[in-house]
């Protein structure tokens, strides 16, 4: 049995350096804070999609990935691959954790489309993968849909990198994620919104903007001209492309605390908010906005500002809503091809 290249079957990558998924450009690093280059290294989001012929008994993956730290207490569970058809989770394996192995994942043999997420915790790089009994194809392109946020869009506190908002809405739509969020980035940097001009895509989705409150503090006023700055710089190679903005979910501790410079989260919100429906109102007919308050409540979160696998799943739910609200997605799931670029 012959391994297959695994470059055909990757879904949800934005960029490759040598072969490896990246989510931040490989020749522009240097213009990047440390910790957004650190967490780009990490492939979030990227998935094998492949349709199997009926009688296919099983896939293997021979892949690469990071060991666990000694004495992690979920060693057991660092090497997870969750197959998934539509919306239904089929099975879960989770291999012997080691540098280079392979793991093999059953299949109903009915044959048809599957997708196989990664442990993307251990930056795990696909090597090769082969079917047996039977054969595998490439799945089918989707629309891409291009996702900026922070922790919150990379998935925090969701079980399961397929639980994430971005992921469970890309199921939902029938489109390609690709996840381009940073745990404690995403705070409005502006050679990102270059990146997102050069990746190609039908459909982007911006949710950032929490951690301008503490992590890098804004005042409103800077959040505001930063917003339509960030959107500005995108436009340059997305002029016609759909886009979503989702300002600031529920933060009780930010809400009504102001930072360093006296701004509370609420009003960083509101200036993104009207940065938005200023840029529409000026003629930015493509671009849409969703309100991240009401969507989450104290119950949804986690640990106080990350959403647990139910919030997760009602960000999607909104999110899914209101890019087929605006017009962006049909009843079928596909991207407008009249709001395309």
């Amino acid at each position: 049995m012959t391994w297959l290249e695994p470059e055909p079957f990757l879904r949800g990558t934005a960029w490759l350096d040598g072969g490896r998924p990246v989510r931040a450009d490989p020749a522009d690093l240097q213009r990047l804070p440390w910790d957004i280059a650190e967490r780009a290294a990490l492939p979030i989001g990227v998935r094998v999609e492949f349709t199997a012929a009926p009688g296919t008994r099983a896939v293997e993956l021979r892949y690469r990935a990071a060991l666990p730290a000694a004495g992690d207490e979920l060693r057991a569970l660092r090497h997870g691959f969750a197959l998934w058809q539509g919306p239904d989770c089929l099975a879960e394996v989770f291999a012997e954790p080691a540098e280079e192995s392979v793991v093999r994942v059953g299949l109903p043999g009915s044959g048809g489309e599957f997708t196989l997420h990664l442990p993307e915790g251990q930056a795990p790089v696909v090597r090769g993968l082969r079917a047996l009994g039977g054969a595998l194809t490439p799945a089918p392109r989707r629309p891409r849909w291009l996702v900026h946020g922070d922790s919150i869009t990379e998935g925090w506190w969701s079980t399961r990198p397929a639980h994430s908002w971005p992921a469970t809405a890309g199921r939902a739509l029938g489109l390609d994620p690709v996840n381009l969020g940073y745990a404690g980035g995403a705070r409005g940097e502006l050679p990102l919104a270059e990146h997102l001009a050069r990746l190609p895509g039908e459909l982007i989705t911006l949710a950032f903007g929490t951690n301008c409150w503490a992590a890098v503090p804004c005042s409103a006023p800077l959040l505001y001209e930063t917003t339509r700055a960030f959107l500005a710089l995108v436009r340059r190679g997305h002029p016609r492309t759909p886009v979503l903005l989702l300002s600031p979910v529920l933060r009780p501790e930010a809400e009504r605390t102001g930072n360093a410079l006296g701004a509370t989260l609420a009003e960083l919100r509101t200036a993104m908010e009207e940065a938005v429906r200023d840029l529409v109102t000026a003629g930015d007919a493509r671009l849409a906005l969703l309100p991240g308050l009401p969507l989450l409540t104290p119950q949804d979160l986690a640990d106080g500002l990350h959403p647990d696998d139910r919030g997760h799943a009602r960000i999607a739910t909104a999110v899914a809503g209101a890019l087929r609200q605006a017009g962006f997605v049909n009843a079928a799931g596909f991207v407008n091809a009249a709001s395309g670029p």
